[in-house]
């Protein structure tokens, strides 16, 4: 870990007052994925059949992936590497060495600047796409309204972008209520669908994710770039650390967010089994009528919310990037007494702003979106992984053996994904 000594880890009201701020703002992305990653898995546009075994397929992909990348490799090991408290791709490259020559440091630092451009991609296309995927409910609900989507997305972002100045506090006190109600529905309503076809539990046995690829070779191999959608928030949730501390992150993960995740996916593909025609829009298909628009309004929200954790990993990114030397000075205000990492930066929440609302103007729907989504996120993804084991060989002096090993299957992995999205380029990636 870093040279610094620890704080005092928050306990009993503090964690729990902690946690559910971290709700708020870290877990808004991965917490929203629901509205749209399985769609695009099987949607018309870029997935495959929804067949009985091409379900239990993805669906065990979909299970394994999240606890290989984000309950192991961020959650368990890539959060133990911080700086002074911070997390995110430029926290691992302030604790790179500089040992080894001036070439290889700057091979490592043009890697680290590259990730982290990469991650402001990430924040740019996050808010567009969880805004557009939850008000595509109401294009579900009532197709007449179709024409409304894109403008209410505007509004809905430019108000967010609005409320940054009051800083993550004030964020999180507002939000993280609000995904505790999102996470309570979404399980609810995954659990409905698993009742409805209890087989898809199979999905949990990896087998069906080996014979998925063995059975559909490249085609399944490629529907790894709509897979990597249930994993956006993972750079984001090691970039917002310093906000919150990695204690409350972990807690929140494995005793809300992570169950709440896969019941809602397992419900939606259980759905799927029993009426192939709702690839249309899977999660609002879980809904029943009379609770469609009230969850349209609750999905909308946390989308708002899935928004944050990207805006909020900008502003440390930048801090990061200012005090290596890497970016101009520029404003930034703090915005608690008691929490240094929580800060605003007025020139990025701008820009950002500017390019999200460009975004939702031009792709005008999250299956155009997904179509240019992720290749900058497995393209950080990778680079996180390298300077991970850099940092774990000379800082924590672990075994060569150890390190290629590990760094190497999350390497594996990483590359496996990024390669699926490269055929992304030409849609807009």
């Amino acid at each position: 870990m870093s040279d610094h000594p620890p704080d005092q880890p928050p306990r009993g009201r503090a964690l729990a007052a902690l946690s559910l701020a971290a709700l708020g703002v870290v877990y808004g992305d991965i917490g929203t994925s629901p509205l749209y990653a399985l769609k695009e898995c099987f949607g018309s546009q870029h997935g495959i059949p929804p067949t009985p075994e091409n379900i239990l397929g993805v669906l065990s992909v979909v299970l394994w992936a999240m606890n290989f990348v984000i309950s192991y490799k961020y959650i368990a090991e890539v959060m133990r590497a911080d700086n002074r408290g911070e997390g995110g791709i430029l926290a691992l490259l302030a604790l790179v060495k500089a040992q080894g020559g001036q070439r290889r440091r700057g091979i490592l630092v043009s890697l680290g600047l590259i990730g982290a451009a990469l991650l402001y991609g990430d924040g740019v296309i996050t808010p567009a796409i969880s805004v557009l995927g939850a008000l595509e409910g109401i294009e579900y609900a009532t197709p007449v309204l179709r024409a409304w989507v894109v403008p209410l997305t505007v509004v809905i972002l430019t108000v967010l972008f609005l409320f940054q100045k009051h800083g993550t506090t004030g964020v999180g006190r507002v939000f993280g209520p609000i995904m505790m109600v999102w996470f309570t529905c979404i399980t609810v309503l995954g659990v409905r669908g698993i009742m409805v076809e209890p087989r898809v539990l199979l999905a949990i046995n990896p087998w069906y994710a080996v014979d998925f690829f063995i059975r559909d070779g490249l085609a399944g191999f490629l529907i790894l770039g709509a897979v990597v959608l249930v994993l956006t928030g993972g750079e984001a949730l090691y970039a917002d650390m310093g906000h919150f501390g990695r204690r409350p992150i972990r807690l929140a993960w494995f005793g809300l967010v992570l169950p709440a995740l896969m019941i809602n996916y397992f419900g939606q593909a259980a759905l799927l089994l029993r009426d192939p025609g709702a690839v249309e829009n899977p999660f609002y298909a879980l809904v029943p009528a009379p609770f469609l628009y009230p969850m349209v309004l609750v999905a909308t929200s946390a989308a708002i919310v899935a928004s944050q954790a990207l805006i909020s990993g900008a502003f440390s990114l930048t801090q990061q990037a200012i005090q290596l030397g890497y970016a101009p000075r520029m404003t930034i205000v703090h915005t608690s007494a008691e929490t240094r990492g929580q800060i605003y930066v007025p020139e990025v929440n701008w820009g950002l702003m500017v390019a999200c609302i460009w975004l939702v103007i031009t792709f005008r729907s999250t299956s155009n979106l997904a179509a240019a989504y992720g290749i900058a996120v497995t393209g950080t993804m990778a680079i996180t992984t390298i300077l991970f084991g850099v940092v774990a060989r000379e800082r924590w002096l672990w075994p060569l053996p150890k390190v290629v090993a590990l760094c190497g299957l999350f390497l594996f992995v990483d590359l496996a994904f990024l390669s699926a999205n490269l055929v992304k380029f030409t849609h807009g990636g």
